[in-house]
């Protein structure tokens, strides 16, 4: 199995840079006889962290479950589970309204068109993302998303063959649905469905402004600490976990825990989400890191499945050598991806 030398040497050069402060990385086998966990920098192995966008992988979690049930389909429109102020004109190109197309599986695969709040320019040049990166803690509940993407114009119409844009409007919109679907709240529906099924004594959906548990994450050598926004996007970004407890969701998530194992196939509808060289390829609620062959020539990396998390935080899957990764680089910069990638890729092929 992997060398602990080796992962020993990884960690440490998570950290060996300016631009990372803090990681921890967590690596097991189906049936645990192989599990290390190891941490670097200003993190320690248990610490809580933010998981951020890989909320969205328990998000497909409770979806899948919920179809289970009989008490939504993928290919219902979302009219059918959102008020008509909400669905009005929420998605119109060129002059053709077709909010009336859009599904709930366009908006977990991230094929609706509908833009991203977060990044989109607004008016005066800037995003949300520029004031959040600021220090400027704000709330960005779904009504507020709402009434700014309803004044933006699409990227391309419900289902464009071949076309997705990542856009956490879209899981603001989901998170709704599941919510009046289950009439719970987005944290109640994850402790129902997830954390107590799995006995999760660390993990939990952030609400409680006065809770500063999570270590916070940085942007640059700034320190961020968000709660009023972290606590208003529970569905897209506001679990709470360690690397350990990720990991057992992880596994759970993979291994038929949730719903049937097969059913892992038929998220497998890929597009390209990212230009070079940060590219990844997103299928219904599920990721896959796109592996050039040139990496690994004579042994190919096949499959790496799971999700990223906007603050270096990640949970993947490797089937080809039953190896499971989950951790953070803890830093909102796209260094920090780059090097879980590389070390999940120098680990993967230590053992092909």
């Amino acid at each position: 199995m992997v060398e602990e030398k080796l992962l020993n040497n990884l960690m440490d050069q998570m950290v060996d840079d300016k631009n990372i402060y803090s990681a921890v990385l967590c690596v097991e086998n189906s049936d645990r006889s192989f599990s290390w966990t190891g941490a670097a920098g200003e993190m320690e192995e248990n610490n809580r962290y933010f998981i951020a966008s890989v909320t969205k992988l328990y998000v497909t979690a409770v979806v899948l479950q919920l179809v289970e049930e009989g008490r939504l389909a993928l290919n219902d429109k979302i009219s059918k589970h959102l008020s008509e102020d909400f669905c009005k004109s929420l998605h119109v190109l060129k002059g053709r309204d077709y909010s009336d197309e859009l599904t709930i599986t366009h908006l977990i695969s991230n094929t609706s068109g509908i833009p991203d709040y977060f990044f989109h320019k607004q008016e005066d040049g800037r995003t949300a993302a520029d004031e959040l990166m600021e220090g400027k803690d704000e709330a960005w509940p779904l009504d507020k998303t709402i009434g700014l993407i309803k004044n933006l114009q699409p990227k391309f119409k419900p289902g464009a063959k071949g076309k997705a844009a990542y856009s956490d409007s879209n899981y603001q919109l989901l998170g709704r649905i599941i919510e009046n679907v289950t009439e719970k709240n987005i944290g109640e529906v994850f402790d129902q469905y997830i954390f107590t099924k799995l006995n999760l004594s660390n993990t939990y959906t952030y609400g409680d402004l006065k809770d500063h548990t999570p270590v916070p994450f940085y942007y640059k050598s700034q320190k961020l600490w968000l709660p009023n926004y972290m606590a208003s996007i529970g569905v897209e970004g506001g679990i709470v976990s360690t690397a350990e407890e990720v990991m057992i969701f992880l596994k759970a998530f993979f291994d038929g825990h949730f719903f049937p194992k097969e059913k892992i196939d038929e998220l497998k509808q890929w597009n390209l989400i990212l230009p070079p060289p940060g590219m990844f390829q997103f299928g219904i609620g599920l990721e896959k890191l796109w592996i050039p062959r040139i990496v690994s020539p004579r042994k190919p990396i096949k499959e790496i499945l799971g999700f990223w998390g906007q603050t270096g935080s990640f949970a993947f899957y490797n089937p080809q050598t039953d190896l499971y990764f989950s951790g953070t680089t803890n830093q909102i910069n796209g260094k920090g991806h780059r090097l879980a990638t590389s070390a999940m890729v120098k680990i993967i092929k230590s053992v092909l």
